[in-house]
């Protein structure tokens, strides 16, 4: 039997936030790793057919991942993210934001809030996503964010599914 599994993108433009709400048919350890742990974000983060090459990652409060989503031509698009807060398998904040290869951000950038739960054998993944600035949220709209994320999260779940053979 397939299980429903909830979905929610909302972008809110009063509050320059964007909320993802994505339940996985996995335990809580296993999606917290998915978020948290390099080997694993590089099999699911970028969009297909790009691919996430990450360059180093410290996940510690202060810590930071700096890593390409590559596209299939080559062509690198860096990310920097910086862990401003975690607390173990429910809760981590970080700021992300765009960056030249040399690790320099291009501000204004984001504030992501992810918050997980369990409810028997299915985890829920709560995202709010603060922008500094409307204009920023609209391009990274604009740019398909909403559309690449969910291949991504589906990306994630096809990953999840494969821990279960």
């Amino acid at each position: 039997m397939t299980k429903h599994l909830l979905f929610d993108f909302t972008v809110d433009k009063a509050a320059k936030a964007v909320f993802i709400t994505r339940e996985f048919d996995a335990e809580l350890s296993l999606v917290w790793d998915a978020f948290t742990k390099q080997e694993l974000l590089d099999q699911w983060v970028a969009p297909e057919p790009w691919k996430s090459k990450t360059k180093h990652m410290n996940f510690e409060v202060g810590g930071r991942r700096f890593y390409a989503m590559v596209s299939p031509e080559g062509q690198e698009r860096w990310l920097i993210q910086k862990y401003t807060s975690i607390t173990p398998k429910t809760n981590f904040k970080m700021f992300n934001a765009f960056a030249d290869k040399d690790e320099n951000p291009e501000l204004p950038g984001s504030d992501w809030d992810f918050n997980f739960s369990e409810q028997g054998e299915t985890t829920k993944v709560n995202i709010t996503i603060y922008n500094e600035s409307l204009a920023r949220m609209e391009k990274m709209i604009e740019m398909g964010f909403q559309e690449g994320y969910t291949v991504s999260l589906q990306s994630l779940e096809e990953l999840l599914e494969t821990f279960k053979k």
